[in-house]
């Protein structure tokens, strides 16, 4: 629509996998019982995180929030078309290759890799432990030299194409009426509301917000008024966070949303004769992985950088002595054959990183009324992005979780200092 609107039920700050996914449940549900607007800055999404991931999608996590939501994930893109399929138009395909996770770990870690397969198939995933010697059977083209043990998915794991996602989630919001306006948040509009009690604000000095400034592409401003906030920026999310006081406001203002952008490095290489279409996606106990893509005997590997080694966002340029300094050298000693790679292409992407514990924060803000956070996924935001839609609109709409209890994923952990710790963390 050419119209700016300048009012909505709920104002989504973020049109990548996850605000696409809120729009979409919430719409969904209320229909046109909801006027729900979706701000994204970069109608092309060249920097965004969601087509620039791995597609990765597993449910080997040990935290049984993270479990539950991946096997919804792999559950809604096995079912994907009777979900987002439009009227009209070709049902939604994501490319789904189900050629599950194989986790491999040293003497060291064996029995974490243990206790985690066990949680996971308790909740319903489908894996298997393997020993050096299995593993070596069902995958002769790995070195197993110091691997006690592997863990490999059955179902449900693998990839998916992270385009056709994000795309097949916008376009059924817009076919079910949610509106999607380019622009740029500017700042927040604040208002005193006397009449309202919250903890840890004195009473009489509650300052809500319900109305933003958006700078538009030709350089106008338009004001847009709403009664529900999502913040679902992705790595940007703590600088929207800043923009409503976050940070440097009283009681649990003075806490910042702790999510900031981490660039990690994915290479595409080339080696005939390497392993076939079946090969799972490997994890090495150092934390490189490797994948297939595609038919034509072509790669996709990286790894996440040493805190020393972080390096700089202020671009996606990427670095090929990284790769031939950190990976390669464990790459070509886990599986011989990729001595002789020629590497084609790399790209670079930016990670939504929460500093406080590498987890995602969901859930209502807790020094306002009408403030939801759906952020900081940590490199799992794409297989959460169908669970985390879903529990947003629960939260909403009901008022309370329904399906998956993500009450421990809250804002309120960072106040209280309680760590989220995921041991499996890519």
């Amino acid at each position: 629509t050419n119209q700016f609107p300048n009012h909505c039920d709920v104002l989504i700050v973020g049109g990548g996998v996850i605000g696409s996914s809120i729009a979409y449940w919430l719409k969904q549900r209320a229909l046109s019982g909801l006027h729900v607007v979706v701000l994204e800055k970069d109608a092309s999404y060249t920097q965004a995180s969601t087509p620039l991931s791995v597609g990765g999608l597993r449910q080997q996590f040990s935290l049984p929030e993270n479990i539950e939501m991946s096997v919804f994930g792999a559950e809604f893109m096995r079912n994907i078309g009777d979900y987002l399929s439009v009227e009209g138009q070709e049902p939604p395909d994501v490319q789904f290759t189900p050629n599950g996770y194989l986790f491999l770990a040293t003497e060291k870690s064996a029995h974490i890799l243990e206790r985690n397969s066990k949680l996971q198939q308790s909740l319903g995933a489908k894996n298997e432990l393997l020993t050096q010697n299995k593993i070596k059977q069902k995958f002769p083209w790995l070195n197993v030299d110091g691997i006690e043990l592997g863990c490999h998915g059955l179902e449900n794991e693998g990839w998916i194409d992270p385009w056709s996602l994000l795309m097949a989630f916008k376009r059924k919001a817009i076919a079910l009426g949610a509106e999607y306006i380019t622009g740029e948040l500017d700042q927040f509009k604040f208002r005193q509301m006397t009449d309202i009690v919250m903890d840890n604000v004195p009473l009489g000095e509650y300052e809500g917000i319900n109305e933003a400034i958006v700078k538009l592409p030709d350089g106008r401003t338009e004001s847009i008024t709403f009664s529900q906030l999502v913040i679902a920026a992705g790595c940007r999310s703590g600088e929207v966070g800043q923009l409503a006081r976050m940070g440097n406001g009283p009681g649990f203002l003075c806490l910042p949303i702790p999510v900031e952008p981490r660039k990690r490095y994915v290479y595409c290489f080339h080696c005939p004769g390497g392993p076939g279409l079946k090969t799972p996606l490997v994890v090495d106990p150092s934390g490189m992985y490797v994948r297939r893509e595609g038919t034509s005997d072509n790669y996709l590997c990286g790894r996440s950088p040493d805190p020393e080694d972080e390096p700089s966002c202020e671009n996606l340029d990427v670095d090929y002595d990284y790769f031939n300094e950190k990976i390669w050298p464990t790459l070509a000693n886990r599986v011989p054959v990729f001595e002789s790679l020629k590497v084609k292409s790399a790209w670079a992407g930016y990670y939504d990183y929460n500093t406080f514990d590498n987890n995602a924060l969901i859930g209502p803000h807790p020094s306002y009324m009408n403030v939801l956070i759906a952020t900081g996924c940590s490199g799992h935001g794409l297989q959460q992005a169908p669970a985390i839609g879903r529990a947003i609109m629960e939260l909403m709409i009901d008022g309370h979780y329904k399906t998956i209890d993500l009450t421990r994923m809250q804002f309120e952990r960072i106040f209280h200092e309680e760590y989220l710790l995921e041991d499996n963390i890519v």
